[in-house]
């Protein structure tokens, strides 16, 4: 279901996809991925986050904002 805005735990994100949904520009997410905040792997050439990835990060920085 390709376009959906609805995700599951084994999707895996393009750097695009995570900047639309952060509301970030691409070198802050290298940046996150670089400081490993954001855990992401490689697929051939391609850089992909794992949704979990992300939920867990976010989830991270609601805690600490509280």
């Amino acid at each position: 279901m390709r376009g959906s805005p609805m995700t599951t735990d084994l999707d895996a994100l393009t750097v695009p996809e995570v900047m639309a949904r952060l509301r970030v520009g691409r070198h802050k997410v290298y940046d996150l991925i670089r400081s490993r905040q954001l855990r992401s792997i490689k697929v051939g050439g391609a850089r992909r986050i794992p949704a979990v990835s992300l939920a867990a990060y976010l989830s991270q920085r609601l805690e600490e904002d509280n």
